[in-house]
């Protein structure tokens, strides 16, 4: 039976600019005087909610990162969207590293500068599912949780459906499961194809100088009510042609199919959905549940347009460390076996 929620917000949650500073504070002075008791790493656990940069290195292709927590706990992955960078999980990454997860958010294909191949069709979907798995290999990652938003989501329901062993919890945000989001589709009572159709923008040759014509007018105009400083990240990443046409790659590369199906996912499942979400609407929201034959759990963020993890940074990583504690492989994290 599929659990429904709504989740609202309160003014606790426009409080994320001051909230980290203190949090920051706090654990520099905790850390001064417990440097010792840490994991194998040697990192204390005052320090386990702090961000530090990583890459992760497959083949020819190196993937920038961010990563919080003991080397030696849990593994969780997060996978970002577009036109965001793994900057949209950071809150994410130090919730689930302060309570002793290893959660590790990677600059994906196209997004990091040393992972950035030349031709279209080695962005389609089976070469991103690909890197989840290589670098969960190279993370020493054999069962982690999948944590993903927007196209990191279409990614997260690929992985869980061709690669159900190595998952141990399945967290898709914003996009419905690929056969519910198919059904709305062609739905003609559905609006979700005309919500869609800036796909077909996206997927033209010079689709990125558009974007960045007059400073980024209009990619700045996709990023509504995110943070200017915010923002500011992400245009710092894809604000160059080269990078911004990398990323949308993953658009054009959908015109060469995929070699992989996603159909039923039997895996412990939440969908994260916010109902102002101008992108997805809820028809393919309230259709995956048809999709999950593992614990299903369906929450919707009220009040929410499409950029959760920015907007509603506490309510996602609430949510998150909820079902993740409740699927927990490990004894010492709560509702672990």
């Amino acid at each position: 039976m599929a659990t429904i929620r709504k989740v609202g917000l309160s003014m606790q949650y426009y409080m994320r600019r001051t909230l980290p500073v203190l949090v920051a504070v706090a654990t520099f002075l905790t850390a001064c005087s417990d440097t010792n008791d840490g994991d194998e790493s040697g990192l204390a656990p005052a320090l386990w909610g702090e961000i530090r940069q990583i890459e992760i290195t497959v083949d020819e292709l190196v993937f920038d990162a961010i990563a919080a927590g003991p080397a030696t706990g849990e593994p969780v992955m997060l996978l970002h969207g577009f036109p965001s960078t793994s900057h949209q999980f950071e809150h994410q990454v130090r919730a689930l590293g302060a309570a002793g997860y290893y959660a590790v958010a990677p600059d994906q294909r196209g997004y990091s500068p040393r992972a950035r191949p030349a031709t279209i069709e080695q962005y389609s979907v089976q070469y991103l599912v690909e890197d989840v798995i290589a670098m969960a290999d190279q993370l020493g990652f054999e069962r982690f949780h999948l944590v993903g938003h927007d196209w990191g989501a279409n990614v997260t329901w690929a992985v869980g459906g061709n690669h159900p062993e190595r998952l141990i919890s399945l967290n898709p945000i914003s996009v419905p499961h690929p056969l519910a989001f198919a059904q709305a589709l062609l739905d003609n009572n559905s609006d979700q194809a005309q919500r869609s159709s800036y796909i077909e923008f996206f997927q033209t040759p010079n689709s990125q100088d558009l974007l960045l014509a007059n400073d980024a007018q209009l990619l700045r105009a996709i990023y509504s009510g995110v943070d200017e400083e915010d923002i500011a990240v992400y245009l710092a990443a894809l604000g160059t042609p080269d990078a911004l046409s990398a990323a949308l790659n993953w658009y054009r590369a959908l015109t060469f199919g995929s070699s992989l199906v996603v159909s039923q996912i039997d895996l412990p499942t939440m969908f994260i959905w916010s109902d102002e979400d101008a992108a997805l609407g809820p028809d393919g929201a309230m259709l995956t549940a048809n999709f999950v034959d593992g614990p299903y759990e369906f929450e919707i963020l009220e009040g929410v347009n499409h950029w959760v993890t920015d907007i509603a940074p506490e309510a996602v990583s609430r949510l998150l460390l909820k079902h993740i504690n409740t699927y927990s492989e490990r004894s010492d994290y709560p509702g672990g076996d």
